[in-house]
C-alpha cells in the first residue's frame, strides 16, 4: 500500500529573502520564529502549509506573502505590523476549523498585489 500524501487546504509562503523593497536591502521584519511557533502550537500545518522562503519576486514591496489554493496564488504585500501577522494566523486557524481555505480578512485582503496574481494551478512547492 502506498503512503498517501497529506491533504491540505492551501499553502502560505512568507518571503524573507533578498531586498523586499527595503532601502537598506536588509532582511524584512517578519516574525518568522513566532509564525512557526504559532503554526505548531495551533496544529495548522496539516491544514495550511507554511513555508518560509527566499524571494517571491515582487521585491518592490516589503513583507510579501503568497496564499496558494486550488484557485491559484494570490500575493499580498506591506504586512508591516504584528497585527497583520496575528490576522494571518487567525485566518489560518479559521480555515483549519472550517475545513475550507477562506478568503483573507479585509485587514490583509486589501493589500493584495494584483499584478502578481496567478490563476495557474497550485505550484509544486504547495
Amino acid at each position: 500500500m502506498e503512503p498517501t500524501r497529506r491533504q491540505t487546504l492551501g499553502h502560505l509562503l512568507v518571503c524573507v529573502g533578498c531586498c523586499c523593497g527595503r532601502p537598506d536591502k536588509g532582511k524584512p521584519d517578519v516574525p518568522v520564529d513566532w509564525l512557526k511557533a504559532e503554526w505548531k502550537r495551533r496544529a495548522l500545518l496539516k491544514h495550511v502549509q507554511l513555508s518560509i522562503s527566499g524571494c517571491l519576486g515582487p521585491c518592490d514591496l516589503v513583507n510579501v506573502i503568497a496564499v496558494a489554493g486550488p484557485a491559484g496564488i494570490d500575493y499580498y504585500g506591506r504586512l508591516t505590523t504584528q497585527a497583520d501577522f496575528d490576522t494571518v494566523v487567525e485566518w489560518a486557524t479559521a480555515c483549519a476549523r472550517g475545513g475550507v481555505l477562506a478568503r483573507l480578512p479585509h485587514a490583509i485582503a486589501h493589500k493584495r498585489i494584483d499584478r502578481f496574481r496567478s490563476a495557474a494551478a497550485v505550484p509544486a512547492w504547495a
